[in-house]
C-alpha cells in the first residue's frame, strides 16, 4: 500500500532521552541520527533535535523499521561546548522484536557518559 506520509504511516518504536548529569537538566536541542545497518552499510533513517525535556521520539517508516543493527549517533559538541571530551557519541544496538518499544537514554556530563535500555 503506498504511503501518503500521514501520522498513521509511521511506528514510534524507539526514543530517548538525554540528561545532563552535572547539571540536572535535560539535554534540549541535541542532533540526534538514527542509523540502521544494511547491506550497504550504515543508512540514515531519521534524524532530529532533542525538545525542552531533552527527549526525542522518531517517526520511523513502517517500511525501514525491522529486526537488525542500529545506532544512535548523538551530536553532544554544540551543547556541551568545545571543551567537551567526547564531542559525538555513537550508541549501537541490536532489534531483536520490532513490535516492541526500545528507548535508549543518555546520561551525559563535559567528560562522560553512560547508556542503558529503558522501557
Amino acid at each position: 500500500m503506498p504511503s501518503d506520509g500521514t501520522i498513521a504511516d509511521f511506528h514510534a518504536r524507539i526514543s530517548t532521552h538525554i540528561l545532563d548529569t552535572s547539571t540536572g537538566d535535560p539535554a534540549a536541542d541535541v542532533y540526534v541520527r538514527l542509523e540502521r545497518r544494511d547491506a550497504n552499510g550504515w543508512q540514515t533513517i531519521d534524524e532530529g533535535r532533542t525538545d525542552k525535556d531533552g527527549r526525542l521520539r522518531y517517526r520511523v517508516p513502517v517500511r525501514d523499521w525491522q529486526a537488525g543493527g542500529y545506532r544512535l549517533l548523538f551530536y553532544v559538541e554544540p551543547y556541551l561546548g568545545k571543551e567537551c571530551f567526547f564531542p559525538e557519541i555513537m550508541v549501537a544496538f541490536h532489534i531483536h522484536d520490532p513490535e516492541r518499544h526500545y528507548h535508549v537514554p543518555l546520561l551525559l556530563s563535559r567528560y562522560g557518559y553512560t547508556t542503558y535500555r529503558g522501557s
